[in-house]
């Protein structure tokens, strides 16, 4: 009996000392907060940094395969890479007239032939990216953080944001990147985009929206050097009712990062005007 008892407490002892290292590895939410950065003049989660999204969003919000390259005949260059929804409950709520415009719209992405072409993809013609795009693009992006304003400025064709703290202003006019203004909830950054047009994408499936698009953006810090982002679009023009997509933003750490030069206007001249440039003379 007394060998039993001892056997029993010395698992009871190892079973304890077991938990206790696991508790000693796995952070607290007290510790989780406390490794949050906070800036200096109002102690709020200091969003400062170069960020980007890692996921296959720009090619789709919902569901999606891999596939060929919609460009390359053979090989893997440009391939279409598989994805899970982003979208809570994973489907876009469409009005059923709106879905047949989307659906357009995937016919069109990509023109046949050189010369731009207003119904295709506007990320193919190198138009600003609008609000959400820019955010997950395969492109870095940059917040500056003040306190009483912030900027986001994206590596893709040099699209910027003037995101206004507090501030009440209406959209004087609309615009591709829309008008910006944010507020504290808690530690979380919240950004209210309104007077966007309706020449942007969701991404280059052909989800689309109208000009009477609101975007409520959602920044939450995790820890250092991650960010939960959260964007409810709400359009009833096309969609039934608002809808939210989720995903995580990560930090760039290497010693030298930054955002380097995309010269997407550069790129896409050849695109626009190669039909008209004389062949060179022999």
């Amino acid at each position: 009996m007394r060998k039993e008892w001892g056997r029993f407490l010395t698992r009871i002892a190892l079973a304890s000392g077991a938990a206790l290292a696991l508790m000693a590895t796995v952070p607290t939410a007290a510790h989780a907060q406390a490794a949050i950065p906070r800036t200096s003049w109002d102690k709020k989660p200091d969003l400062n940094g170069i960020w980007q999204a890692m996921n296959t969003a720009n090619w789709d919000l919902e569901d999606h395969p891999g596939g060929p390259s919609p460009v390359f005949v053979t090989g893997v260059w440009g391939a279409r890479l598989p994805g899970l929804s982003v979208v809570d409950g994973g489907k876009i709520p469409y009005k059923p007239e709106a879905l047949a415009k989307r659906e357009q719209n995937r016919k069109n992405a990509l023109t046949g032939k050189p010369g731009r072409n207003l119904d295709a993809d506007p990320e193919l013609n190198c138009f600003l990216p609008g609000v959400p795009r820019a955010t997950y693009l395969p492109h870095p992006f940059q917040i500056f953080q003040s306190p009483n304003r912030l900027w986001m400025v994206y590596e893709f064709s040099y699209a910027r944001r003037e995101i206004f703290m507090n501030g009440k202003e209406e959209a004087p006019i609309d615009s591709w990147m829309g008008w910006s203004n944010a507020r504290w909830d808690g530690d979380t950054l919240v950004i209210e985009v309104t007077g966007q047009n309706d020449q942007t994408w969701f991404d280059r499936a052909g989800n689309y929206h109208s000009d009477a698009l609101k975007v409520v953006e959602r920044y939450t810090m995790i820890d250092r050097d991650h960010i939960t982002y959260e964007a409810t679009i709400d359009d009833p023009n096309v969609f039934t009712r608002p809808w939210k997509i989720t995903m995580p933003l990560y930090r760039r750490i290497e010693k030298n990062a930054q955002l380097l030069e995309f010269r997407c206007q550069e790129y896409v001249e050849e695109f626009f005007y190669g039909e008209f440039v004389s062949p060179p003379r022999e």
